[in-house]
C-alpha cells in the first residue's frame, strides 16, 4: 500500500475529530488542514494534489475562495470528490462539479434525529408560548398569565415540507408522541412512499391551508429558493406556526416579517437564516413570538460524531473504488469513473 498517495484536505473544521482519526489510521491517505486565511503559497500545492475536499456545510463559515465552485475546481485539477460535512451542501456548486467530473456527496441522515428533536422542541415551545412567557416574566413581575394562554399540540395537524431523513423523523415523533395528523409535500416521493414514512401526500398550497404547524425539512435547491413567500404565508391559518430547520433562502425573511407584523400567523421557529448568524437587529429577532437559534438544530455531540464517522467511511470507501451511497449528482458517474481510473490505475465499481 503506497504511503500518502490519496490526498484529502479540509478548511477550518471537521464535523468531529473522529473523521481525522479514521483517515489517519490509513497509511495511504494524507489529510491536510487549511484555514480561511491560509496564504496561497500554502493552499495552492494542497489544492493542486487533492483528490477529496471535505467541505464545511455552512456557507458563511467558509471563505468564498474555498467554496467548491469553478474557480476552486480550476485550482484543484485532480479533485475527484467533494464531501460535505453535513446533509446540506450550500458552499458547493453542484453543476460546476458535475461538469468537472467531480462527485458530490453529503452525510444525509447522520443528524436527522437531532434536527427533528429541535423542530419538535420549537413546536412545543411556540405552542405553549414558553418563550413569550419567559420574556414577559422577566419584564413584568405582575404578568397576567391568562394573556399567555397556549394550545396543545396533541391531535393537531403538522405539515412537513420535505419527507426525507429529517422530515420522516419529525413525522414519526409527532405522530407517535402527540398523535398528530401529518400532511406532507415532497415532489420527489410517491403517495405510497410518503404513507410509508408517516405522511399524507398533498400539494403545498393544501398543506399550508390545513396545517396548524408548518415545518420545513427539505434541502435548498435552485428550484425551491423563496418557495415560501408572501403568497404562501397568506394561505396559512392565523393560529398556525411556521418552523424551519432546513436552510435559509427557502423562505422569504421579509415576507415572514410582514406576516408576523400583520398577524397572519401566530409565530415562527427559525434555526436557519439568509445570513448566519443573523445580526442582532434583524427584523425577525424583534418579535417575542419568534423562537430563534443560530443553525444549531444538528449541533449535538451525538450528531457530530455520527456525521464525522459516516463522512470518513464514505470517503474511504470511495477512495477504495466503491460507489458512495449518498451521491448528490449521480449523473456524473461515467466521467468520474474515467477520472478515477486515470488517477489510481483502476476503475471503481
Amino acid at each position: 500500500m503506497s504511503v500518502n498517495n490519496k490526498r484529502v484536505f479540509y478548511v477550518k473544521y471537521l464535523a468531529h475529530q473522529i473523521y481525522a482519526d479514521i483517515l489517519r489510521a490509513r497509511p495511504d491517505v494524507r489529510l491536510d488542514r487549511l484555514e480561511n486565511e491560509s496564504p496561497d503559497e500554502t493552499a495552492a500545492p494542497i489544492l493542486a494534489s487533492a483528490h477529496v475536499y471535505q467541505i464545511g456545510a455552512a456557507r458563511d463559515e467558509l471563505a468564498p475562495h474555498f467554496h467548491a465552485g469553478r474557480d476552486l475546481l480550476r485550482r484543484a485539477p485532480n479533485l475527484l470528490i467533494v464531501s460535505s460535512n453535513g446533509a446540506g451542501f450550500d458552499p458547493v456548486d453542484v453543476e460546476a462539479c458535475t461538469e468537472a467530473g467531480v462527485v458530490v456527496v453529503n452525510q444525509s441522515g447522520g443528524n436527522a434525529n437531532s434536527v427533528a428533536e429541535h423542530a419538535l422542541g420549537m413546536l412545543l415551545t411556540l405552542s405553549k408560548r414558553i418563550l413569550e412567557a419567559d420574556r414577559a416574566l422577566r419584564r413584568d413581575p405582575n404578568v397576567n398569565r391568562n394573556s399567555l394562554m397556549g394550545t396543545e399540540a396533541q391531535g393537531k395537524t403538522i405539515g412537513i415540507v420535505g419527507l426525507g431523513n429529517v422530515g420522516r423523523r419529525v413525522a414519526e415523533l409527532c405522530k407517535g408522541l402527540l398523535r398528530m395528523n401529518v400532511l406532507a409535500y415532497d415532489p420527489y416521493l410517491s403517495a405510497t412512499e410518503m404513507a410509508a414514512r408517516g405522511g399524507e401526500k398533498v400539494e403545498l398550497d393544501e398543506l399550508l391551508r390545513r396545517s396548524d404547524y408548518v415545518s420545513i425539512s427539505c434541502p435548498l435547491t435552485k428550484d425551491n429558493r423563496n418557495m415560501i413567500g408572501a403568497r404562501q404565508f397568506a394561505l396559512m391559518q392565523k393560529h398556525a406556526y411556521f418552523i424551519t430547520t432546513a436552510r435559509g433562502f427557502i423562505h422569504d425573511e421579509a415576507a415572514l416579517a410582514d406576516a408576523l407584523r400583520n398577524k397572519q400567523i401566530a409565530g415562527a421557529g427559525l434555526d436557519v437564516w439568509a445570513k448566519e448568524p443573523p445580526p442582532p437587529d434583524h427584523p425577525l429577532l424583534q418579535f417575542d413570538n419568534v423562537l430563534a437559534s443560530p443553525h444549531t438544530a444538528g449541533v449535538t455531540k451525538e450528531a457530530r460524531e455520527n456525521m464525522g464517522r459516516i463522512a470518513a467511511e464514505q470517503v474511504l470507501d470511495a477512495l477504495d473504488g466503491k460507489r458512495p451511497p449518498r451521491i448528490i449528482n449521480p449523473e456524473v458517474w461515467p466521467s468520474y469513473v474515467k477520472r478515477f481510473e486515470k488517477a489510481f490505475g483502476y476503475a471503481p465499481a
